[in-house]
């Protein structure tokens, strides 16, 4: 059922885009037909594979490094009530401030070029993957840790047997939250601050106004988060289910 879902919902988009298409016209839109034939087509020529291998490049590395800091601030603050209470309103305070705000920082300390977007999009990622963190440990049943005790468990064997299995559920959801954001502030950072990539490509076509380039590149980015989503969302789904 889920499969037939799926598919559904892929034929309900592409018939509602299909109609908006009929509606606005080539003015604003092209065909999904249309675009998907662009794509394939811009996907065949050589000049276009180094700057999705550049994005691919900024955002795994912008990706590993929110996941790597934002665990590690969430889980130790998840671990005391102190750290939780003081810092836990910089963080949302953090997460509500507009991100574009802090890139004219980020170009003074990394300058123009694979650091700055690589740095921007990890900045998107970091917050999100560190409060789901946090509040997976904090949210932990205190009756686990009294068990833990009682059946004199390690501090080991409690991270592993207990901690991780209570709060991976919560953790997953955090990751994929901080995928879709750290991919949109990769693009950002390439669409402002960078001469190579993906965002680089569609910024440009935004300022000559190819319609064409600019739907491909679209649907180039949007099939790359759903199919990542879908993969991030059945590992959760599977998460839940196993723990």
């Amino acid at each position: 059922m889920k499969g037939r879902d799926t598919l559904l919902l892929v034929i309900i988009l592409v018939t509602g885009w299909q109609l908006l298409y009929w509606a606005v016209g080539e003015v604003a839109l092209r065909s999904p037909f249309d675009t998907a034939r662009l794509l394939v087509e811009m996907l065949k020529t050589p000049r276009f594979l180094p700057h999705v291998s550049e994005s691919l490049m900024a955002f795994a590395e912008a990706y590993a490094i929110a996941v790597a800091i934002g665990l590690a601030i969430g889980v130790s603050l998840g671990a005391s009530r102190f750290a939780r209470e003081v810092f836990e309103p910089v963080l949302v305070a953090l997460y509500s401030i507009p991100k574009v705000t802090l890139y004219p920082i980020i170009l003074l300390l990394f300058g123009i070029g694979f650091p700055a977007k690589v740095a921007f999009g990890a900045v998107h990622g970091i917050v999100p993957i560190a409060l789901f963190a946090m509040n997976a440990i904090s949210n932990i049943r205190p009756i686990y840790l009294k068990t833990s005790r009682v059946m004199k468990l390690s501090h080991a064997a409690t991270f592993r047997s207990i901690l991780i299995r209570a709060a991976l559920p919560e953790v997953v959801t955090g990751l994929r939250v901080g995928f879709s954001l750290t991919l949109i502030g990769t693009l950002l950072g390439e669409m402002f601050g960078a001469q190579r990539g993906i965002g680089y490509l569609l910024m440009q076509a935004m300022s000559l106004h190819n319609m064409n380039n600019m739907m491909a590149l679209t649907l180039l980015v949007i099939l790359f988060a759903a199919s990542a989503n879908a993969g991030l969302l059945f590992v959760e789904r599977k998460t839940n289910k196993h723990l």
